[in-house]
């Protein structure tokens, strides 16, 4: 009986997250004729504390249980970028729920996604069909002192603990000269991991937490900081017996 009241809240919940993203989309629309300097820094905040709204309900309905606490620290920072692993779908929420001002880098194909298209773009999230103009467009925003979300990765974990890391991240770090600060992401669930579909629920309560790894400065190479990186994420992983599933 349990699992069905939790199956019903489960999709309640996404319900719900869809409804705030669809209304939020065309609200936004009203915000195209306000300057960016004003606009960007207001969808951020905005598109964090809807990621923030719907997991404490998550949370609150007993589907989830989140410890996120140690995000926190980043709030407040400038010219940094923020390195993850990438285990779920569900990781972009769990850190812009806390840290609300950061850039995203996204995938080109959600500028049309009607739930998430509008709010990205207005928000001054950083698309990647150009490789060389999202690695500028992004180095230049930190080089201005914002945060950068990136998942090295380059798309969700498929042979876990970590799969190779993509050098963007390193590249933008290097050229903007600032550092890389680590995030690891431990999960006891497999929602939204690479090939689970949103609507499939899964095992009850699904656990996510999120927690500080080393700060790193680049090294004179890319390569060289790819490798550093790598070797880092994956000790720190190694060292996190909550990623696994339940």
């Amino acid at each position: 009986m349990k699992r069905v009241v939790l199956t019903l809240v489960f999709y309640l919940a996404l319900l719900w997250l869809g409804s705030m993203l669809l209304l939020g989309s065309l609200a936004s629309l009203l915000l195209v004729v306000v300057p960016r300097r004003w606009r960007e820094p207001f969808m951020r905040e905005m598109a964090g504390r809807t990621f923030q709204l719907f997991l404490w309900g998550c949370e609150r309905g007993g589907i989830m249980e989140l410890d996120l606490t140690a995000l926190d620290a980043l709030q407040g920072e400038r010219g940094l970028v923020i390195v993850a692993n990438h285990p779920s779908m569900i990781d972009v929420f769990l850190i812009v729920s806390r840290v609300r001002q950061c850039i995203c880098l996204m995938k080109s194909s959600l500028g049309g996604n009607l739930f998430l298209g509008i709010g990205s773009r207005l928000a001054g999230y950083i698309p990647n069909r150009h490789v060389e103009v999202m690695i500028r467009q992004a180095t230049q925003a930190v080089a201005q002192g914002e945060v950068l979300l990136v998942f090295p990765e380059g798309t969700r974990t498929e042979r876990p603990p970590l799969d190779a890391l993509k050098p963007g991240a390193a590249l933008i770090a290097r050229r903007a000269q600032v550092p890389l600060q680590t995030v690891v992401l431990e999960r006891r669930s497999d929602y939204l991991t690479k090939g689970w579909p949103i609507w499939r629920p899964p095992v009850f309560p699904m656990r996510f937490q999120a927690r500080l790894g080393p700060r790193l400065q680049p090294e004179a190479s890319v390569p060289a900081t790819v490798t550093r990186l790598h070797a880092v994420l994956l000790k720190e992983l190694a060292d996190a017996p909550a990623s696994r599933p339940a």
